[in-house]
């Protein structure tokens, strides 16, 4: 039997919450937002989106055998909740705002353990591979746990939160964000003991107008730090003398430079870099300059926890590719999938990344739109064609509305182009002109799904 997390009436004594009870309180053992993953003995939060309302799926939730439900009491004559929990024997907790409660379960349930070392990372990009490596380093040497996969945004991360357990002793958060004041609320929820920022660029800057502003919003994951907490930020950067102003807490910058163990570096293509650290060979999987650079954040984050130049080691060479991130797939041709997400930064390193490397065949270099730029996309898919017209590519193919800019830089300087805004024509035409031996870069925003070109450009080897 699901141990329990929490009992229901403690949860809803801890919130301030009504609890409308119709059985025993036995607890609950997991927590949803999706009545779809709900399991038996789970507590089920009915959140408000954008395009259905979580109240109408209680019932469902209940059948699938959510032990309660976090409703609004706004909603409860509207959906008849009463009833329904009645009817079922189950719990109603009653609350005003379901988010808000996911939050404040999360961060009240978290306080349960509080011997558990708490990470927070954020950052305009890399802030997932970043954790991924760090918590490949600690778990060598602590128990830890961490999001899955991204879920790092203002449901994913609480909901990650109900991942801990009494055995863990380290928990290393990613934390996300695409509206302001979002690092605000999820970095409350788990209140870090370190708390590292990878970078600042313009990721999601429609929402926020300016670089300064995504500056201001990243840094509020330090405002939970105590005295003997630790900021990390990253050295000689133009930024770093900003994100360290006013912080509480210790203060430490990161980099290559500044790391005395670190004693070279030499790239091996799609195979990685190898580090020498601390007199040892390190065969650090990842490839490209970016891996590097999150592998040296997630470094900055083991030292500080701290864990051994052996963990260290192990953690960097254990570490596997996430999807769309850097995936590198051999078939008819060799393709490199970077397609999870895309900035101007991201998308120039990864451009940069395959002009770098040594190879005999062509490159291909196919991007999609770079979304949630705002009005500053014009600009920034104009200098992408200016970095594709440089780049050593034999032909760009370019997918998606926005990309329309790139492709004007592209037909006035005659490099060899193709642009559409159909995945079928775009999947047509690339298939009759790619051939054995080719390298083939894909980048684009997590919505212009790429990842659909991989089977015909591998030939089915994915």
């Amino acid at each position: 039997m699901t141990p329990s997390l929490m009992g229901v009436g403690e949860l809803s004594g801890s919130l301030k919450a009504r609890r409308i009870s119709n059985s025993s309180d036995m607890g609950f053992t997991s927590a949803s937002i999706d009545s779809r993953n709900v399991k038996e003995g789970g507590l089920f939060f009915a959140l408000n989106g954008a395009s259905c309302d979580g109240h109408s799926f209680v019932k469902k939730a209940f059948k699938s055998g959510a032990r309660a439900a976090v409703v609004e009491a706004s909603k409860l004559e509207s959906f008849d909740l009463v009833n329904i929990a009645k009817n079922a024997g189950k719990d109603l907790i009653v609350v005003e705002n379901t988010l808000k409660a996911l939050q404040d379960s999360a961060r009240v349930y978290i306080d349960k353990f509080p011997n558990l070392l708490k990470i927070g990372i954020t950052g305009s990009s890399g802030k997932t591979t970043t954790k991924e490596i760090a918590a490949s380093m600690i778990s060598f040497e602590k128990n830890t746990v961490k999001n899955p996969g991204n879920l790092n945004s203002e449901t994913g991360l609480p909901l990650s939160v109900f991942e801990v357990r009494s055995v863990h002793e380290a928990g290393v958060f990613e934390c996300g964000m695409n509206k302001k004041n979002e690092i605000l609320e999820i970095a409350g929820v788990i209140r870090p003991n370190i708390a590292a920022i990878t970078n600042i660029g313009t990721a999601h800057i429609e929402n926020f107008g300016s670089r300064e502003e995504i500056l201001k919003e990243k840094k509020c994951i330090f405002n939970f730090l105590n005295d003997s907490d630790t900021a990390l930020i990253p050295g000689g950067e133009e930024y770093s003398s900003e994100l360290a102003r006013n912080v509480k807490g210790n203060v430490r910058f990161f980099s290559a430079e500044l790391f005395s163990e670190l004693e070279g570096t030499r790239s091996l293509g799609l195979d990685g870099t190898e580090i020498t650290w601390a007199g040892e060979k390190i065969h650090f999987p990842l490839p490209g300059k970016h891996s590097l650079s999150d592998a040296i954040a997630a470094i900055a984050i083991a030292k500080t926890v701290p864990v051994s130049n052996a963990a260290i080691k192990k953690g960097l060479e254990s570490v596997k590719p996430l999807f769309g991130r850097l995936e590198i797939f051999k078939g008819r041709t060799t393709v490199i999938c970077d397609c999870y997400n895309a900035n101007p930064e991201s998308t120039q390193k990864c451009i940069e990344f395959c002009d770098s490397l040594e190879w005999d065949g062509r490159r291909i270099y196919v991007t999609g739109d770079m979304l949630e730029l705002g009005e500053t996309s014009f600009a920034a898919h104009t200098k992408l064609g200016e970095l594709l017209l440089k780049s050593k590519a034999e032909k760009i193919f370019l997918f998606g509305e926005e990309s329309s800019a790139a492709a004007s830089v592209l037909k006035s300087n005659a490099k060899p182009f193709f642009h559409t805004c159909n995945i079928d024509e775009l999947s047509k035409t690339l298939d009759s002109f790619v051939k054995k031996g080719d390298l083939v870069l894909l980048k684009g925003s997590r919505g212009m799904k790429l990842e659909r070109l991989l089977e015909m450009l591998t030939g089915g080897a994915v």
